[in-house]
């Protein structure tokens, strides 16, 4: 997901987003542990989307703060 992608969500849609990357994140991790995955950049692209995601939460609630 890039930042335009991003930017077009509201805050419900990001946190649905939010979550369902937690949780394919979280299945990232357990199945490395077990065996190796396809592609490890998964991990790491899943992490980077993630903190996108949680930045444009803040900024979005920050602003209906002001």
């Amino acid at each position: 997901m890039k930042q335009p992608e991003i930017s077009k969500l509201n805050l419900k849609e990001l946190e649905i987003k939010i979550n369902e990357l937690k949780k394919r994140l979280f299945d990232l991790k357990m199945s490395s542990y077990v065996s190796e995955l396809e592609s490890p950049i998964q991990i790491r692209n899943t992490r980077r989307i993630l903190a996108r995601l949680k930045t444009a939460e803040t900024k979005l609630k920050k602003d209906l703060i002001s």
